[in-house]
């Protein structure tokens, strides 16, 4: 059966004969006829009438109608609960005009709502920000098309999404450019109705860092190029005042004016982060503060480190050293290995000995203070350096510098260094008799070492109690030390590791302003080539040589402090023993909290306690301090907080929709009514928005009726051809 009309009722064909046939019976009719006109016969048109009423009847027109079932259609009601609608009562207005919506569109006749909450954030496909658009169109992809076919109703009508209702603050971040036709894919003449929580267009002032170094020199200035913003009505070119603050020191004020970018440098005076505040005074009549600010972290490091290395007689330690520090390249290193005393005279050419003359004088007094750190491995003086020079050392450590000697054999006798200006900063004496031990030992960390930064948890560890026969027995063996009373220690010193008889073996101390370190063996290189096992030398070497520089990370009694995921971790680190129970924690409002630390292993005590307020936190013990900075979780978001209808004015226009504010405060006389439109009417209007009414429909049957009964047409076709011959016939009798 074909169908010439298509609709509710539809007129269609069911031939009694092949098409084919018809067509010829058709043609053959219009040659008799055709020849009968030519003829002038009289009776011509009654026969023509005739061959047509059969010709019709033998085609089978039949009238078709279909029943319907109406099918529903679906307001897709989506409610921005994103970031920025927790400004004011956003939120509280968007609630209760959602459920106003739902209200009255229950009392519309096949209208359901399909509610779809909008979070903002970052999400495993999304940079940031509110993705509005992107739950309009996965929303829309689960809502089925509407059809004029049968069964489900899927056919080829438009989509069955009546409208799609927004309410949000218009910070929408995935708007395109260019808007497809039609949007929702499937849904053509589908409206956007865009509800905003507010009265009108507001105005926001932003800060913005346009550029910021990650890390900076120490004694250098960094470079921050900020930016602020008037956004809304409020034109840029106003004046502002900058309010700089570095971790906890007093604030500084500078001018700024807004929409011109502006540096401001900020001097780095130690290592570690340093952590900035910015904050620009408020806009009047701005909608929130909340993005005035910025909060950056900048990393102070130091630029070359300057070790100077001085070896005495060739030995197999130099290697490791070399190694070391060469491996690093912060490190600028200079090294000189003494390969004869000058009371050793031969005839060997000075030519062959050394490239250069040994530049005592440019190393210990033009240049000394040029150096970080200081090393003398198995140096032994014998009037190599004058004592004046070796005076300069002992100064050069008070005055903030960094010593580091490792002793053998040569350390002990008369006119060793111990004898020397650099006997007065060393933590120990080691005795001429008596002072050298040569048997084989396992260094051992003493309890003090395993709470020190410098030894704490160093690979391999040998345990604390140390079972005979064990396989995991700790470090490898060495088999020379030199042998000091602990009651020669100078005071302050710290004894990380012991040697045969518990002796100290490795010790540390403060001196003035600067630090000394004295290990008390020549033989760490075994450990570099695996003697029973061999050791961390690579690691504790690098851990001495920061301590002496004094890298934030390695100091004895430490407090840092952290924030992720809105979380503040503070850990106290201490190798005094002495447990602290709580830290004192400021927020950037400058409100005061208490944080209970729990104990830890290796002297270490922990807190944490949420951080979600943006800025600058401190944590206190003391006179011990730490910062961490707190940015906005999405700082897409939180880049404009205006209500605003301009983002999203593309969308609605493209679809037909409309713009309506909901006021600060919840009032319902400002929530839309809802109507039902038909399909190309007016969406929209003063006070109400429209639900297109796409006449969705599914056919549940269809009957045929036929047009031209039997019992009619062929008397009429007989009547037609009788009274045809009966007029040919009387006109011949005429």
């Amino acid at each position: 059966m074909s169908r010439l009309l298509s609709g509710a009722d539809s007129i269609g064909f069911s031939p009694l004969l092949p098409v084919f046939l018809l067509w010829s019976l058709g043609a053959l009719c219009l040659v008799a006829i055709a020849t009968a006109l030519v003829r002038r016969a009289s009776g011509a048109i009654w026969r023509g009438t005739g061959f047509a009423l059969l010709l019709a009847w033998l085609s089978g027109p039949t009238l078709l109608q279909q029943d319907w079932r109406p099918l529903g259609q679906t307001l897709l009601l989506l409610v921005d609960r994103s970031a920025s609608m927790r400004i004011g009562d956003r939120q509280a207005v968007a609630d209760q005009a959602a459920e106003r919506i739902r209200q009255e569109a229950a009392a519309l006749p096949g209208i359901t709502v399909r509610t779809v909450p909008v979070s903002g954030g970052n999400g495993q496909d999304q940079s940031g920000g509110t993705h509005l658009v992107d739950a309009i169109r996965r929303a829309a992809e689960s809502v089925p098309a509407s059809g004029t076919g049968t069964g489900t109703g899927t056919g080829t009508g438009g989509g069955r999404i009546a409208a799609i209702v927004a309410i949000t603050d218009g910070q929408a971040h995935d708007v395109p450019a260019q808007i497809p036709s039609p949007f929702p894919s499937g849904n053509p003449d589908t409206p956007l109705h865009v509800l905003i929580p507010a009265a009108h267009e507001q105005t926001d002032r932003r800060l913005r860092v346009l550029q910021a170094p990650p890390f900076a020199i120490v004694g250098q200035n960094a470079t921050i190029r900020v930016q602020l913003d008037d956004l809304g009505p409020t034109p840029q070119g106003a004046q502002a005042t900058l309010t700089i603050r570095r971790n906890g020191d007093a604030p500084e004020q500078r001018p700024i004016t807004a929409g011109v970018p502006q540096d401001i440098t900020v001097p780095v005076t130690a290592p570690g982060p340093l952590f900035l505040s910015l904050h620009a005074s408020s806009l009047p009549g701005e909608v929130s503060d909340l993005n005035n600010d910025a909060v950056l972290r900048i990393d102070g490091v130091r630029d070359h480190l300057r070790v100077l290395l001085v070896s005495g007689t060739p030995n197999q330690g130099e290697r490791v050293w070399r190694r070391l520090l060469k491996a690093d390249p912060a490190v600028e290193l200079v090294h000189f290995t003494i390969l004869r005393p000058p009371y050793k005279d031969d005839s060997t050419p000075l030519s062959e000995l050394a490239l250069i003359a040994f530049p005592i004088r440019e190393l210990f007094q033009d240049k000394i203070g040029s150096f970080d750190l200081i090393i003398l491995d198995g140096f032994e003086n014998r009037g190599i350096l004058p004592m004046a020079y070796l005076s300069n050392i002992a100064d050069f450590v008070r005055d903030g510098g960094g010593l580091l000697v490792t002793a053998g054999p040569e350390f002990i006798g008369p006119g060793t260094l111990q004898d020397t200006p650099l006997g007065d900063i060393l933590p120990v004496r080691v005795p001429e008799q008596g002072g050298l031990t040569e048997q084989r030992f396992q260094p051992m960390p003493t309890p003090l070492g395993r709470r020190h930064p410098v030894t704490a948890d160093l690979p391999q560890e040998p345990p604390a109690d140390p079972k005979p026969g064990a396989a995991d027995r700790g470090w490898g063996d060495w088999y020379r030390a030199l042998r000091a009373d602990k009651d020669t220690l100078a005071p302050g010193t710290e004894v990380l590791l012991s040697g045969p008889g518990d002796t100290p073996l490795l010790l540390l101390n403060h001196v003035g302003k600067g630090r000394v370190a004295l290990l008390l063996s020549d033989q760490l290189w075994l450990w570099s080539r695996g003697e029973d096992g061999g050791g961390p030398q690579a690691e504790l070497l690098r851990r001495l040589a920061h301590w002496l520089m004094k890298e934030p990370e390695l100091e004895e009694e430490r407090l840092s402090a952290s924030i992720e995921n809105g979380t503040l971790s503070v850990q106290r680190h201490s190798v005094s023993g002495t447990a602290s129970p709580s830290a004192e924690i400021i927020a950037p409002d400058g409100s005061k909290h208490t944080l209970a630390l729990k104990p830890g292993r290796n002297g270490t005590e922990t807190g944490n306690m949420p951080a979600i307020m943006p800025g600058i936190w401190e944590a206190r013990i003391g006179e011990a301090q730490a910062f961490a900075a707190a940015s906005p979780g999405d700082p897409v978001e939180m880049a404009d907080l205006r209500a605003t209808a301009g983002p999203l004015h593309p969308l609605i226009e493209a679809t037909g929709g409309s713009i309506h504010w909901l006021g600060d405060r919840f009032d319902p006389s400002r929530v839309p009514a809802l109507r039902l439109v038909g399909r190309g009417g007016a969406a929209s209007g003063p006070g109400w928005i429209g639900l297109r009414d796409h006449g969705a429909h599914a056919v549940t049957g269809e009957r045929a009726h036929p047009l031209l009964p039997a019992a009619l047409v062929l008397p009429l076709a007989l009547f037609c051809f009788l009274f045809g011959w009966w007029r040919e016939s009387g006109r011949r009798r005429g």
